[in-house]
């Protein structure tokens, strides 16, 4: 059986035990998207980059568990700068994925 990049993506999310993705939809990842509908992992729909790595950042800091997010390319990835500092800086495991055009 072949399996799509996002269908490896989120069986290895979800085999790691992650529920939750916070996240903003961009033009670079909408083949991703795509799958969301179809997992059993709750993606919760943020209106900007950045509230995206500041919400898995404190998903990790308050639940234990490494917080996810996942934006577009370009300035989508940029914005999350600050946010993986802030967790890098205070060692709150998160995963950011972003998409390449």
């Amino acid at each position: 059986m072949k399996l799509t990049g996002a269908e490896i993506l989120f069986r290895v999310l979800k085999e790691e035990g992650v529920d939750v993705i916070f996240g903003y939809p961009g033009g670079a990842v909408l083949d991703i998207y795509d799958q969301l509908s179809r997992i059993d992992i709750r993606h919760i729909l943020v209106r900007h980059e950045q509230a995206a790595v500041h919400a898995a950042d404190g998903y990790a800091r308050t639940s234990g568990k490494v917080g996810v997010c996942m934006v577009t390319s370009g300035p989508g990835a940029t914005n999350t700068v600050t946010g993986i500092a802030t967790a890098y800086m205070d060692s709150i495991p998160i995963v950011v994925f972003t998409g390449q055009v």
